[in-house]
């Protein structure tokens, strides 16, 4: 079973949402329940990721950066994130206490050595600070994991 990853964009309009939903579905289509997915969890990419491997039956295993992540997440967020941690199969939970770019660092880092595939839900700009989406294509890119990249056409962030 391929176990495949998510790094991507937080913070996504509602728009956007709806098209990397799609272009999430659309990858993921090829796998039905012949994979397990890895998320993080976080606002935007992770938990459209997340929960599209949960709708298809699919085992999810999720990576908690450090025991603050929860709090440091949009409250809006907070009762998806709960939801899909439920549904996990598995939860590795990393050392780290304080929820900093560093630990989602560190969690991408876990993320990537785990999976065979990594799908970036990247516009292709740089990372906006230390444990972005750039870093995580980054260092998939320096371990030579196969990495796709989602992003919808003409759509800026």
């Amino acid at each position: 079973m391929i176990r495949i990853g998510i790094t991507g964009h937080r913070a996504l309009t509602p728009q956007v949402s709806e098209l990397v939903a799609d272009l999430i579905r659309a990858h993921l289509a090829p796998y039905g329940c012949e994979m397990t997915g890895m998320s993080c969890l976080a606002d935007g990419a992770d938990a459209l990721f997340a929960k599209t491997v949960v709708d298809t039956g699919a085992p999810l295993e999720v990576i908690v950066p450090a025991g603050e992540y929860r709090a440091g997440l949009p409250a809006e967020h907070r009762p998806t994130y709960d939801h899909l941690l439920e549904q996990a199969v598995l939860v590795h939970e990393l050392p780290h206490t304080a929820s900093t770019p560093q630990a989602h660092m560190a969690a991408g880092r876990f993320l990537v050595e785990r999976c065979d595939q990594l799908v970036a839900v990247w516009d292709g700009e740089p990372a906006r600070g230390p444990g972005g989406t750039a870093d995580i294509v980054a260092h998939a890119r320096s371990r030579h994991k196969p990495v796709s990249v989602l992003w919808p056409a003409g759509v800026r962030r």
